[in-house]
């Protein structure tokens, strides 16, 4: 699985929220508690969630569908 993985630096898609496609560079990873992975990711355009203006988010391994 890919969220297996540090992507520290790659360019991925994924889905945050499972509604929102997004694409950027994963600015870090991490091992969460539970030993599952997460992912900052700064996006290639700023997305709107809710009324708020994202550029930064937060992916679970699980939402990384690809690297690019």
């Amino acid at each position: 699985m890919l969220g297996e993985n540090w992507l520290d630096g790659q360019h991925v898609i994924g889905m945050y929220m499972g509604e929102f496609a997004v694409s950027g560079i994963v600015t870090l990873s991490r091992v969460k508690y539970g030993g599952d992975m997460s992912h900052h990711v700064k996006l290639d355009n700023p997305i709107t969630v809710y009324g708020a203006v994202r550029d930064t988010v937060i992916l679970d391994s699980k939402e990384v569908k690809g690297v690019l």
